[in-house]
């Protein structure tokens, strides 16, 4: 394991695991909760209703963020190496810049959602993003070695 910290995966992963838990939390506290992180009318009504979707939705997101997370203490070199470390982030990378980026055409598809719900969550995709990516360009070489 690579001894050395690198502070763009290691902030990767905290914003990853923060995202997750604020994933959670809506679900606890239901309708309010997906109102207040921008997630639509619509899926804060179904919450309210006791519907399944939002919830499971909402608790695949918060399981991928965890995980995500993960890969990226296991880059930094926080924890054991996880399979595919190198795959994994740039994939990662990949999924966060391009959300970041494509929101003016995903809008259509989720017209409940507010603005200001897709600039801010834009934003914060770009950043999360942007960090995975210097991470992972950081630590390139050492991400292509095999574990030892």
């Amino acid at each position: 394991m690579y001894s050395g910290s690198n502070r763009y995966l290691l902030a990767a992963a905290f914003c990853c695991f923060a995202a997750a838990l604020a994933h959670l939390a809506c679900i606890m506290i239901g309708g309010d909760g997906y109102r207040f992180l921008g997630a639509g009318e619509q899926m804060a009504q179904m919450a309210e209703q006791g519907r399944w979707y939002p919830t499971v939705i909402t608790s695949v997101i918060a399981v991928v963020l965890f995980i995500w997370g993960l890969y990226a203490l296991s880059a930094a070199g926080a924890i054991k190496r996880l399979p595919l470390t190198r795959l994994a982030l740039v994939l990662v990378s990949c999924v966060f810049l391009f959300r970041g980026m494509s929101f003016v055409a995903l809008m259509p598809l989720f017209p409940e959602n507010s603005l200001t719900f897709w600039l801010v969550s834009s934003a914060i995709c770009l950043f999360i993003g942007g960090l995975f990516a210097f991470g992972v360009w950081q630590q390139w070489a050492v991400l292509g070695r095999k574990n030892t």
